[in-house]
C-alpha cells in the first residue's frame, strides 16, 4: 500500500524521524510546520492523509482538522503530548480518525497510518464493502440503512456508526475506547459510558431479547462484539 502522506508536525526532527518511516515502508511525503503551509498543501495536492501534531504555532491541530471536515472527508491522524480523556475527545470532536502519544513508535505509527487508509480505501474502493452482512443483519453504510431479520431499523448517527464498526469485523472484540475513536459524532462532553447507552439502545432495535442479547453481546471485562451467524 502506498499514498502521499502531508506531516503537520513543528518539530523538524520529529518531522523528519515520521518523513523517513514513512519513506522505508514505499510512502512519498511533505513535510510543513504549520497551519499555513498546511493549508496550501491541502489546497494544492490533496494527500491521501495527514499526521497533524495537536501543538502547532497559531491555529493549532484542532483548528486545522475542523477547517478539513469542512472541506470533505481527508483522513487524520492526530499527535498530541498530552493524553486525557478531554485531550481525546477533543481530537474526536473534530473528527480525527485516529491519535497517538507522544512519545510513540514510528513502527507503531506507520502501521497505524496503514490501517486508517487500508479502513477508508476498502470502503471506497470495493463497492461490496458498503454492504455488511452479519447473519440476519445487513448494514448498508453508503444508504445509511439497517435491516435486521428483514425489517427495517431506524438508527441514530452515533449508531449507526457504531453498528457499522463492529459489522466490519463480526466477532472482533471492541473495547468502549476503540469503538469511541472509530466512531465520530460524540461530542466532548461524551465518555466511554456514552458507549454502553447507544448499545444498550441499540439491543433494543435489533435482539430478539434485549435482556439477553445473542448478536450484541459484552464480553465481561473486555467490550463488545458482533456474533457472527446469529
Amino acid at each position: 500500500m502506498s499514498g502521499h502522506i502531508l506531516i503537520v508536525e513543528d518539530d523538524p526532527k520529529q518531522a523528519e524521524l515520521i518523513r523517513i518511516s514513512l519513506a522505508s515502508e514505499g510512502y512519498s511525503a511533505t513535510v510543513v510546520h504549520d497551519a499555513p503551509a498546511a493549508f496550501r498543501c491541502i489546497e494544492e495536492s490533496p494527500p491521501d492523509l495527514v499526521v497533524l501534531d495537536v501543538m502547532l504555532p497559531g491555529t493549532d491541530g484542532l483548528g486545522i482538522c475542523r477547517w478539513l471536515r469542512g472541506r470533505g472527508d481527508t483522513p487524520v491522524l492526530m499527535l498530541t503530548a498530552r493524553f486525557s480523556e478531554d485531550d481525546v475527545l477533543a481530537g474526536l470532536d473534530v473528527g480525527a480518525d485516529d491519535y497517538m502519544t507522544k512519545p510513540y513508535s514510528p513502527r507503531e505509527l506507520v502501521a497505524r497510518i496503514r490501517t486508517v487508509l487500508r479502513r477508508v480505501r476498502g470502503s471506497a474502493a470495493d463497492p461490496n464493502a458498503a454492504v455488511l452482512r452479519v447473519g440476519g443483519l445487513l448494514v448498508d453504510r453508503a444508504k445509511h440503512l439497517v435491516i435486521c431479520d428483514r425489517r427495517p431499523v431506524a438508527c441514530t448517527p452515533d449508531e449507526f456508526a457504531l453498528l457499522a464498526v463492529m459489522a466490519a469485523a463480526p466477532g472482533q472484540v471492541f473495547t468502549r475506547a476503540q469503538l469511541l475513536r472509530h466512531t465520530r459524532g460524540f461530542n466532548r462532553a461524551s465518555t466511554e459510558r456514552a458507549v454502553d447507552v447507544h448499545v444498550m439502545n441499540l439491543r433494543r432495535k435489533i435482539e430478539p431479547d434485549p435482556a439477553k442479547p445473542v448478536r450484541l453481546v459484552t464480553v465481561y471485562g473486555v467490550g463488545y462484539k458482533l456474533v457472527e451467524n446469529c
